[in-house]
């Protein structure tokens, strides 16, 4: 998810698009399929780890709630006194770091590598040496790394040398989807930051704006997550927003065609093509993800999905996929559901490949390794 920043009128896309979705959400209603159980998604979960050519998932390591119950009892409230007026006066604050928190899970697990500061020096050539080095990472706004500071301070002042950063993180990425609306869920711990954050790691690992349903599945897999993952963790697109580099060749010339994509809802495409111009645009431009209500964690994703109105190709695809449209339907239908796949899968990529004991550290200051 990208920041808010940049020379955007979300509102007169918000007034385009919501006749749209509301018409979505009434075919929706009609056409939508008996709603699936729970366990489909977490037997999904095994059935995608053991479909990406025989490899194992990785390591679970057991974290727990109480982990800090006797060291730093009150972390969740310390971490909170930070994001909601964080929250409050930047809003964009929160989708940058739910987006920091997935870009840290899923290269190398749940450690804060990605929170080491960026290479300086030898200009834009430099060859890349950490993960924020590389171009995946570059646009990851600075209030999302600036927010996780604030939190870790204090953190600190009340708890010195105890919480690492990677459970800072997954505590301040929780509060953020609370904060925006959507459910509160209790934040395991136990995480140790990464001793190394290596650019090399990053390449494969994360999904990419026009990835295929199965290039998104191997990448899920690969972290021991399935298809019932994949939806439900997507839904984090209902807030953020992304730069217009990210679907600008939906929009003029898809697969080649010098066209826009059919699937896309035309109105849509009007619309984006007024922010987001085929050459000379700004870098900067940023639109939101969910065009109904960007600012609100809901289940309306779900539904621009089945109005043709998924932003990122990466998206509407799994609308057009039969093995993820009749979960996309089922939670475009229940946003308890949702609140309830969302947490869970939370909770699952979380505690994938943490680090434990001497293979970690615990840092002071989140942008620097202790030694």
């Amino acid at each position: 998810m990208d920041s808010c920043r940049g020379g955007v009128s979300i509102g007169r896309l918000r007034r385009l698009c919501c006749l749209l979705v509301l018409a979505a959400v009434a075919r929706a209603c009609r056409a939508r399929e008996a709603p699936l159980p729970l366990p489909v998604a977490q037997a999904a979960v095994a059935a995608g780890a053991a479909a990406v050519g025989g490899r194992r998932a990785p390591v679970r390591h057991e974290l727990s709630l109480y982990f800090y119950a006797k060291t730093c009892p009150g972390v969740d409230q310390i971490v909170g006194n930070v994001t909601a007026p964080r929250f409050r006066d930047d809003p964009a604050a929160g989708p940058a770091v739910l987006r920091l928190f997935y870009h840290d899970c899923f290269v190398e697990g749940c450690d804060a590598s990605i929170l080491i500061a960026p290479t300086t020096g030898g200009g834009a050539a430099a060859r890349p040496r950490v993960e924020r080095d590389v171009d995946d990472n570059r646009n990851l706004p600075q209030e999302a790394f600036d927010t996780v500071e604030m939190a870790k301070a204090a953190v600190e002042k009340s708890c010195p040398g105890v919480v690492t950063c990677a459970d800072v993180l997954a505590l301040a990425a929780r509060d953020f989807v609370h904060l925006a609306g959507g459910p509160y869920y209790a934040v395991k711990k136990g995480r140790k930051d990464s001793k190394v954050s290596l650019a090399g790691k990053v390449r494969g690992s994360l999904p990419r704006a026009n990835s295929t349903v199965d290039e998104l599945l191997r990448v899920f897999a690969s972290k021991g997550l399935g298809v019932g993952d994949l939806v439900a963790l997507s839904g984090a697109h209902t807030v953020g927003f992304a730069h217009c580099a990210h679907f600008v060749g939906r929009l003029y010339d898809f697969g080649g065609t010098r066209q826009a994509d059919p699937v896309m809802d035309a109105r849509l495409v009007k619309a984006l093509r007024m922010s987001c111009p085929s050459t000379g645009g700004s870098a900067r431009v940023v639109v939101p993800f969910d065009v109904s209500t960007p600012f609100q964690f809901d289940h309306a994703y779900y539904a621009n999905l089945q109005a043709r109105l998924g932003l990122l190709a990466s998206d509407q695809a799994l609308f057009l996929d039969a093995r993820t449209r009749p979960l996309v339907q089922d939670l475009a239908a229940d946003k308890n559901r949702f609140f309830q796949a969302f947490a869970a899968s939370m909770d699952r990529m979380g505690s994938v490949h943490v680090k434990k004991g001497r293979k970690g550290e615990v840092r002071r200051v989140c942008s620097q390794h202790l030694s």
